[in-house]
């Protein structure tokens, strides 16, 4: 068994990121832009950029996008509120693992929407940490999430396996020079994996395949 697993959250434990794209998708109309789910695919799941990045012209100032991001951000914290999101198989895998290795969270989200979405997810106390968004500089695809994660843990990228839905976060993962296990969900599943050591079509054939490595 290698020494431990590091996890993506939204799309991989929560499935949260239909949310985030339909919360991101009613504050963009809010300003005449049309987000298509083929767009936001390609901006922030393959590529890691914000969709916001739609707002052109000189009338869109910092301020104001800033602006309507937290509309957004909004949104979506009301959605995860009224939703039950985690996957089905997550406390089952997480349980069977717990342990046998260590596990830590490394997301793209904010604190504040991961704490929203595992308020009542039971999911929290498997970790040994969470890095969130306001954690680190860079962002997914960039490596230094993982990096980051990898300094914590103090143990080398040989060591341990990282568990994705997207091709921004394999990666990322792939870029701190480790070890990606690729679950896709419902909006990443015609994405192309290259590099990934595994995809799988559910997270139930990750603990044998971990006690493998």
């Amino acid at each position: 068994m290698i020494d431990a697993i590091l996890w993506d959250n939204d799309g991989v434990l929560v499935n949260t990121e239909g949310l985030f794209f339909q919360s991101t998708r009613e504050a963009l109309e809010r300003a005449g832009v049309e987000l298509t789910q083929e767009i936001f695919l390609k901006h922030s799941l393959r590529l890691g950029r914000s969709a916001f990045d739609l707002l052109t012209g000189p009338s869109w100032t910092p301020e104001k996008v800033a602006a309507l991001k937290n509309d957004r951000d909004e949104i979506y914290a009301q959605l995860l509120r009224t939703q039950d999101n985690v996957f089905p198989d997550a406390a089952a895998v997480l349980q069977q693992l717990k342990g046998k290795t260590r596990m830590a969270i490394v997301t793209s989200s904010q604190r504040k929407h991961f704490d929203i979405a595992h308020e009542r997810s039971g999911l929290a106390d498997f970790f040994e940490f969470v890095l969130a968004r306001e954690d680190y500089v860079n962002t997914k695809p960039d490596p230094e999430p993982y990096r980051m994660a990898l300094q914590r843990l103090k143990l080398p990228a040989e060591r341990c396996l990282v568990v994705e839905d997207s091709e921004r976060g394999l990666a990322s993962a792939l870029a701190a020079g480790l070890r990606c296990v690729v679950v896709p969900h419902e909006l990443t599943q015609g994405c192309a994996f290259e590099g990934a050591t595994a995809v799988f079509s559910s997270l139930t054939a990750l603990p044998a395949f971990a006690a493998r490595l």
